[in-house]
């Protein structure tokens, strides 16, 4: 419809050139910034104008710049362009909106949907839905362990547990999530949420005390319920494609223009220690095994006592030229070719051996959560200074909130910090 618009306002105006497609080229990424394109369950034109007209009139003052200022009168009708192209885009959402409304009624567009909960609040949402079929959710069922409704108040049944949660989304096609708590702990929720990150399912929740909470733009109103949408998980997005391709790209290039670095530090490891590479055993994405790469930095261990050992910092074995790779970090190189195959990234949690991955999900049963996502060289807890014999709790709280808030600068940021690190010597 927003094309269709633009195509309207082009003839209206009489602009039909290729510069008044610049005012097109920014409107459309302007649009999908403010979230105009992402699927929603109220919809508004009325809550859409705003953004939608500003936008508009941003994109034409852009191709005025862009396209330039020296065109007079047809610079400044580029912007009329741009002023009737947000018009019409409202009008052309408005008419979009009613047939979406009017197919959702008819069950046609409808997502099925599980509400978490079965108190007075998801019973009175899951009612809502079902009487105003206009917002596209047709809840199929609750999940509580101690339901505060009778079977009787509830309006759709109860399929099971909280534990439940990941065979009824499967069994059952479920599209959306709406978590009401009911009696279960916040901390439980959490981790139940977190292990159906890998499914297409979107996720909302209703705050607690809603009746107080202020409405954004990724606030949903069914009804006078507000409900707030979970951000997806960053490996759910087109961006974190990027990502891959990105690391296999900078992990050659770093092997190719460090390969001198590289080849110093294989003779002092071999001089050193009789070996060039030490490899162990790792656990990477979704609990997977990999063989990690590294400098030699001391002689040979049994296989059980590399496995077992938590910190060899102090061990008597490590001599001068190891201490010197692992301060300045520089045994740590290899594993570029970790990441080259797909083993590791740049950026993520770091890989810890099955031994310790055992026992730390023993002691903390949210540290599984930070293999959601592939390992990496560095990461966002290791540029805090967490390394070595440093809290455990600390470290997979600080990997999972990477994973909850990664984007692609934050990357660029802890590569720069761990640049400063190496630089500095701060490893172990």
């Amino acid at each position: 419809m927003d094309l269709t618009a633009f195509v309207g306002a082009v003839l209206v105006t009489g602009t039909a050139n290729w510069k008044t497609l610049v005012t097109l080229a920014l409107a459309l990424p302007l649009f999908h910034v403010a979230d105009l394109y992402r699927s929603r369950l109220s919809l508004s034109v009325l809550d859409d104008a705003p953004a939608v007209i500003g936008r508009s009139l941003a994109a034409g003052a852009g191709a005025m710049v862009l396209a330039g200022l020296g065109d007079g009168t047809a610079g400044t009708a580029r912007l009329g362009t741009a002023a009737v192209f947000g018009v019409l885009c409202l009008g052309g959402r408005s008419v979009a909106y009613a047939v979406i409304r009017r197919l959702r009624s008819r069950g046609r567009l409808r997502q099925r949907t599980l509400v978490l909960g079965a108190g007075t609040v998801a019973g009175t949402l899951a009612g809502n839905l079902l009487a105003h079929p206009e917002y596209g959710l047709v809840p199929v069922g609750m999940l509580d362990d101690d339901p505060l409704l009778s079977p009787e108040e509830c309006p759709v049944p109860v399929l099971g547990g909280y534990n439940g949660l990941n065979e009824v989304l499967v069994a059952e096609g479920i599209d959306v999530v709406i978590v009401t708590y009911g009696r279960m702990r916040e901390p439980s929720v959490v981790s139940l949420l977190r292990a159906c990150d890998r499914l297409a399912c979107e996720i909302y929740f209703v705050p607690r005390l809603y009746e107080l909470h202020a409405v954004t733009k990724d606030t949903e109103v069914l009804w006078g319920i507000p409900m707030v949408r979970l951000r997806r998980a960053p490996f759910r997005t087109s961006t974190w494609a990027a990502k891959r391709v990105g690391d296999a790209a900078l992990a050659a290039l770093a092997l190719f223009f460090l390969f001198p670095v590289l080849a110093v530090c294989a003779a002092l490891s071999r001089w050193g220690t009789g070996a060039v590479l030490f490899r162990q055993i790792r656990i990477g994405i979704d609990g997977q095994a990999f063989t990690l790469l590294k400098f030699s930095s001391m002689r040979p261990a049994s296989e059980s006592e590399a496995s077992t050992q938590w910190n060899i910092a102090e061990d008597q074995r490590l001599g001068r030229i190891g201490k010197f790779l692992r301060r300045t970090s520089l045994d740590e190189l290899p594993q570029l070719w970790n990441v080259v195959r797909g083993d590791m990234s740049l950026v993520g949690p770091r890989p810890e051996r099955p031994f310790f991955v055992d026992e730390f999900i023993r002691q903390f049963p949210w540290y599984t959560s930070r293999h959601r996502v592939p390992v990496g060289l560095t990461g966002w807890a290791q540029v805090h200074g967490l390394r070595g014999d440093t809290s455990i709790a600390d470290r997979a709280r600080f990997d999972n909130f990477y994973i909850e808030n990664w984007s692609m600068w934050g990357d660029i940021k802890i590569l720069l910090r761990t640049v400063g690190q190496v630089v500095r010597a701060a490893g172990r």
